[in-house]
């Protein structure tokens, strides 16, 4: 191979890997790989105006491929502001390859001006840090970064590439990262084990998580559930696991509180594991998640999600996709013909149960949204009758995701993501990231009021790059998730209720989302009556660009 800098052999490095773009907000230590893009066409550089813009639409695109995306951060005041978005990302297990770079190997003893560590940064929100030292290894360590990003459990890894490493020369070869086959079979004879423990129950829940996503294991998930009669509960569940038609699908425990997920964990007599840990709140329960005696098994690629924080009787470190579909089979042999009748029985009163319990909960929020005039609940249900087929929706209403999705249920794999990891910001620039993977769709971002504000710089990126997706602002004036916890937290406090703390209160004074938007070349509109629904939808969907809703879901105390 004849030799060539190791900045041009990178890029070489992505092209053959099949890379197509590059998130990333550039810098003076980064411009001499920055400045060889122009050699390669086929790597578009996606110009962000912030970090965690940059991450966040990698984040998106990574979550829609289910390949690593590259995300170019600048030295470490651009890694800093790209960290919250990373913990997103090592939280929701997207393959993100960040490089960052930095002035160069020579001023290593100088503490020069942006010196940091970098890889210390990063390695609590990464799966792997590092940094090349030498530029023979350069394609090597590359090549790794991706190998590891895109294994399960997929996530995160940093390459720091120093400048004058870059420089040099190297004779590397580019070819393409190997990845490792992971879809390895349980053994029989432990799953024989868990089939035992399993069989006979009669209040069966399975936990399934994303791991099932990254699978494909959906088809068996349903399966299992059907044949056991269990119903099925979401943790660590961003992806669509499980349709949320499915007649298993009971729904998700609770992200913030652990008592919440205790009522139904500690009420099963027997609990499948898949794809998660147990669990994955803010507060978690410190004990007492399962019943006393119940066996508890668990599937995961990822072996450290096994007994991470409670035992398990049989822990298979195994694909999950097929694991589930012999369990399955197993199951239905030792249930035998009455206790397939009795788990097809249970799984129908409960799903009627569930229907009825959803039914009452949508006219609960028609009246409401009725009594205050609010606007939400029709543009969802209009917004579901316009969208096509194959759109793709990424969801961070959080509050108002309830009333939204209700019309807009997830049902398809790969056409629903929701933000997970607990920073907020990633609705837009996830809507983004999931467009350029997916131009031919109609994507939909949702976020707050709150949220967007982390991250508005990212519609100055789609009028820039011409990335059409759709942004929906749910706009209620307040950060409402911290005032519904903070009614549970006097709950718990015996603590008597009373005003909201006025820091809570996003409406004085009110952002102007439409003047904003337009600012940053995105057209939009306010949406503050139900009248005003149908035409919304249809001007935002009609429209070739991106183009913004500011949607009113409730009323803040200026307001």
């Amino acid at each position: 191979m004849d030799s060539r800098p190791a900045r041009a052999a990178f890029l070489e490095q992505l092209a053959a890997d099949g890379v197509t773009h590059m998130f990333g907000n550039p810098g003076t230590v980064e411009q001499g790989f920055l400045d060889e893009l122009r050699h390669f066409p086929g790597i578009e550089y996606v110009l962000t105006l912030q970090e965690s813009v940059a991450v966040g639409m990698a984040d998106g695109y990574a979550r829609a491929t289910r390949r690593p995306a590259v995300v170019q951060l600048h030295s470490g005041v651009g890694l800093g502001n790209g960290i919250g978005m990373l913990y997103q990302a090592m939280r929701g297990h997207a393959p993100l390859v960040v490089v960052a770079g930095e002035a160069g190997l020579r001023y290593e003893g100088l503490e020069a001006q942006m010196h940091a560590d970098l890889v210390g940064m990063a390695k609590p929100v990464t799966k792997w840090a590092t940094r090349v030292v030498d530029p023979g290894s350069t394609l090597r360590v590359l090549r790794r970064a991706f190998k590891v990003a895109g294994t399960p459990p997929y996530g995160p890894v940093l390459v720091v590439l120093p400048a004058d490493v870059l420089d040099r020369p190297t004779s590397e070869e580019a070819v393409p990262v190997s990845y490792p086959d992971t879809a390895s079979a349980p053994d029989p004879a432990a799953l024989e084990r868990a089939a035992g423990l399993l069989a006979g129950a009669r209040r069966p829940i399975v936990i399934a998580g994303d791991g099932v996503h990254f699978s494909g294991a959906q088809p068996e998930l349903a399966r299992l559930a059907e044949v056991w009669g269990a119903d099925v509960w979401g943790a660590d569940w961003a992806e669509v696991n499980l349709s949320a038609e499915h007649p298993a699908y009971a729904g998700q425990l609770g992200h913030m509180f652990g008592e919440n997920s205790r009522r139904v964990t500690g009420a099963a007599d027997a609990v499948l594991l898949c794809g998660t840990y147990a669990l994955p709140e803010v507060f978690p329960a410190l004990e007492g998640v399962f019943g006393e005696g119940v066996p508890v098994v668990h599937i995961d690629l990822d072996t450290d999600a096994i007994a991470k924080n409670f035992p398990v009787d049989v822990g298979l470190a195994a694909d999950p996709r097929r694991s589930l579909g012999l369990l399955a089979e197993l199951l239905a042999e030792r249930m035998g013909e009455a206790g397939r009748e009795a788990a097809a029985r249970r799984l129908r009163e409960a799903a009627t149960a569930r229907a009825r319990a959803r039914a009452a909960e949508a006219r609960r929020a028609q009246e409401a949204a009725a009594a205050q005039d609010l606007p939400h609940l029709a543009f969802a249900e209009e917004l579901a009758r316009a969208l096509p087929a194959d759109a793709v929706l990424f969801d961070e209403a959080l509050t108002a995701s309830p009333d939204l999705f209700r019309p807009l249920p997830p049902t398809q794999p790969g056409h629903w993501h929701q933000t997970r990891g607990g920073s907020l910001g990633v609705g837009i620039p996830g809507a983004l990231g999931a467009q350029l993977a997916h131009p031919e769709r109609t994507v939909v971002g949702f976020t707050g009021d709150g949220g967007s504000m982390y991250t508005v710089q990212a519609l100055w990126t789609a009028a820039r790059h011409g990335i059409g997706a759709k942004f929906v602002i749910c706009n209620n004036g307040s950060y409402k998730l911290l005032e519904d916890n903070i009614e549970q937290y006097w709950r718990e406090q015996g603590i008597p209720a009373h005003d909201h703390p006025e820091i809570f209160d996003l409406s004085r004074p009110a952002i102007d989302f439409v003047a904003l938007s337009a600012s940053l070349g995105v057209p939009a509109l306010r949406v503050e009556k139900p009248g005003g629904a149908a035409p919304a939808v249809a001007e935002m969907l009609a429209h070739p660009g991106p183009f913004l809703i500011d949607l009113v879901t409730g009323r803040g105390k200026g307001r």
